[in-house]
């Protein structure tokens, strides 16, 4: 393999074909995409506690992280159960 200069041979070398080329970039896409969903569901179930923290950040410019429990668990209690749930559980996240 040659060192890359400037950037020149990025664009030129490839090793693989055309049609696997596009597979790559319909794959990519799809990710794209199925993230962005998944992001704006997200938004949209927890557009009470994204407003407490507009609201709160615009009255204080940080916030700790007992500041921030405070501000989830009074704009959504079902999050908050959630959470203990899943504490109890040891899960890594909330689906």
């Amino acid at each position: 393999e040659e060192h890359i200069f400037l950037g020149r041979e990025i664009a030129q070398h490839k090793d693989y074909s055309e049609k696997t080329a596009v597979e790559i970039d319909e794959e990519v896409t799809r990710f794209v995409s199925e993230a962005y969903d998944v992001a704006k569901k997200l938004l949209e179930q927890n557009v009470a506690i994204l407003e407490a923290f507009a609201k709160k950040l615009l009255e204080k410019e940080t916030l700790d992280g007992l500041e921030i429990d405070a501000l989830i668990a009074a704009a959504s209690p079902q999050v908050t159960a959630a959470v203990a749930e899943c504490d109890d559980k040891g899960c890594a996240g909330i689906a």
